[in-house]
């Protein structure tokens, strides 16, 4: 893990990093994840996000593999999605790769973006 002007970072192995196939932008937002099979639900918080995942901070991540139910809010809005845990730090959190968006939830997060890559 590096610091980078107050914020933790963490140092990914390279080939994490290529999988990303859009840039992301740091947003700190509350997160509800709940997973598909179990049911089990926790609370969290984003440190960043993308059109395709986000990093969600949460000392019990989910296992790398997990489908989740997450739901995202930020101000007014909410986001809502089905995704997969691609990776885990554990005592720290996970990466999630979004699975499917309905289309009202897909302009919230193009809303959202828009706004924090200016």
């Amino acid at each position: 893990m590096r610091h980078e002007k107050g914020r933790r970072t963490l140092n990914l192995p390279e080939s994490a990093n290529e999988k990303r196939g859009a840039p992301r932008y740091p947003l700190i937002a509350s997160a509800d994840v709940i997973e598909v099979e179990t049911g089990a639900s926790f609370s969290a918080r984003t440190s960043d996000i993308s059109r395709t995942g986000c990093y969600i901070d949460m000392l019990n991540p989910s296992p790398q593999g997990t489908q989740i139910r997450v739901i995202i809010k930020n101000s007014d809005d909410v986001f809502e999605a089905t995704a997969r845990v691609v990776f885990t730090v554990p005592g720290l959190g996970m990466g999630i790769a979004f699975l499917r968006v309905a289309p009202q939830h897909e302009a919230v997060l193009t809303k959202w973006i828009a706004e924090l890559a200016v």
